[in-house]
């Protein structure tokens, strides 16, 4: 029997009609119900009960919400905006509405949060059940918390990339033996090598499909960047089309479900404000197998206020990779890097990308400490792909830099994915300068990437900030230390207060 005549024969009395309730829920499923409705009665639901939501062709878990009679006529139930897109029905469809069915592998996650370890068998369900959305966004949070802090083992971090590469899509590259890609684990603001590297690295003829997440918990990713540039939306066919044609691409890898469980967790990870080691490790790797790649170059940045700490961190760290890359047939290099102050001058998306321009367009003004460590990641590329030294790729890699090839690659590639945008202008800026005279000793990553997020970034791609110092330059009093950026003059004077409660800048006496 069909879902469609299961539902026909289905009492009247058990059926409600569908209200376009218009409230937008993100990615969890939500249904409205009366206080006084019989359905809920009779079957015991009440608020936040999870339940199944039926129209006959199509199946949804959804979290009740009750409403006061006045909201909901009789006979009806309300549906959220990510109900309607994925149940796939309008205003006035019926529906029926009874318990969902036993998530099972909640009892894994329960044996996680005692502290026992987790088999391939538990982690592969419960990354399969998150994927087809049979987890409400607290257990979500309940997996990812519990997972956090360095409490996934090696064979549990390996166990949680397989799954997250079984249950999406993959590319596959035959006619390219050697598939590169490379990542920034984060922590370091305005590090946007990414689009540097698949410039200098496609330039040479070496493929490098690059599908990158959106922000975490940074004022930008590399797709935020990219997408004021061009258009990152590619489907699996325009990303195979863009790689025939130029050897490389900056796309968004939530756009085409590599690795759709990945995407379900980064959603609660960026709501927590949490990147938990081996949730970082499986997301980072899922997405380079799922790309097709074969070997890949991380960059782990250390210092006092990176998202790594301390050069035993990053040991530990740059092991776990690449004993999860070799469990999983990629070849990984990490690479421990100075993770001190930000990189480059610009903070969010379209302050970020004025960097990206000016390195490759060999700008006078372009930021060096961003012009040399992309030529150091795009090198390291290149001795694996040559099987020569580091010396050798750097020679390489600047020359393709310096002579403009990789401007003129990067340009191949934006066109080839839809064409470029004119970076975009904020209305309201505010330029802050130094309280003292003396040196700039310190700049605190994560406060100022807070600082980049509060006026807007990466949601509103003008948003962000511009550096007017680094650490380690003599500052004037009055002199400009920082230009702020945002579309509102509430998020503009929102940040400013944050930042004189906060002690981001550190001057002190000139040496």
């Amino acid at each position: 029997m069909s879902n469609r005549t299961a539902l026909e024969n289905t009492s009247s009395n058990h059926l409600l009609r569908v209200v376009d309730i218009g409230i937008d829920t993100h990615q969890e499923p939500v249904v409205y119900m009366r206080s006084d409705c019989h359905i809920c009665r009779s079957e015991g639901f009440t608020a936040n009960s999870r339940v199944s939501v039926d129209d006959g062709q199509n199946k949804i878990i959804a979290t009740i919400n009750v409403v006061d009679e006045k909201v909901i006529e009789p006979g009806s139930a309300g549906l959220s905006k990510i109900a309607i897109e994925r149940l796939g029905v309008t205003a006035g469809a019926l529906i029926s509405v009874s318990h969902a069915p036993v998530v099972t592998s909640l009892a894994a996650v329960r044996k996680k949060i005692f502290g026992h370890k987790l088999s391939d068998e538990e982690v592969t369900e419960i990354v399969q059940d998150i994927s087809d959305h049979r987890y409400s966004d607290i257990e979500i949070a309940s997996f990812l918390s519990v997972c956090a802090g360095n409490r996934l083992d090696v064979d549990e971090i390996i166990a949680l990339t397989q799954a997250m590469v079984a249950c999406g899509k993959r590319l596959s590259w035959p006619d390219s033996p050697m598939v590169l890609d490379k990542h920034c684990i984060g922590g370091l603001p305005g590090n946007r090598t990414t689009p540097l590297v698949v410039a200098i690295v496609s330039a040479a003829g070496l493929t490098i499909p690059k599908t990158s997440s959106r922000a975490i918990t940074s004022p930008a990713g590399t797709a935020d960047t990219m997408e004021a540039l061009t258009t990152v939306n590619l489907s699996l066919a325009d990303i195979q089309r863009v790689v025939a044609e130029t050897h490389g691409c900056l796309a968004w890898g939530g756009a085409v479900n590599l690795s759709p469980a990945d995407d379900l967790l980064i959603r609660i990870e960026r709501a927590l404000d949490l990147d938990g080691e081996g949730q970082l490790i499986a997301s980072v790797l899922s997405k380079k197998i799922a790309a097709g790649s074969t070997h890949a170059v991380i960059d782990i940045p250390v210092g006092p206020t990176a998202k790594v700490r301390s050069q035993k961190d990053a040991d530990r760290l740059a092991s776990l990779f690449t004993q999860v890359g070799a469990a999983c047939g990629l070849q990984v290099r990490c690479l421990i890097t100075d993770g001190i102050q930000p990189v480059g001058r610009g903070v969010g998306p379209a302050e970020e990308a004025r960097d990206v321009m000016a390195v490759l367009q060999r700008s006078s003004d372009a930021p060096e400490d961003l012009r040399e460590r992309a030529l150091f990641l795009a090198a390291h590329l290149f001795s694996l792909a040559y099987q020569q030294t580091y010396e050798q790729g750097l020679q390489r890699t600047t020359e393709i830099l310096d002579s403009g090839a990789a401007w003129e690659q990067f340009q191949r590639i934006i066109a080839a994915q839809g064409g470029m945008k004119s970076l975009p202008s904020a209305d309201f800026q505010h330029t802050e300068t130094a309280a003292s005279t003396g040196t700039l000793q310190t700049i605190d990553n994560r406060q100022l990437a807070r600082l980049a997020k509060l006026a807007g970034a990466p949601n509103v791609s003008a948003a962000g900030l511009r550096l007017h110092k680094r650490v380690g330059e003599k500052v004037e009093r009055g002199e400009p230390l920082f230009t702020l950026f945002s579309d509102t003059e509430g998020e503009l004077q929102y940040a400013l207060a944050y930042y004189r409660q906060s002690n981001i800048f550190t001057i002190g006496a000139i040496s």
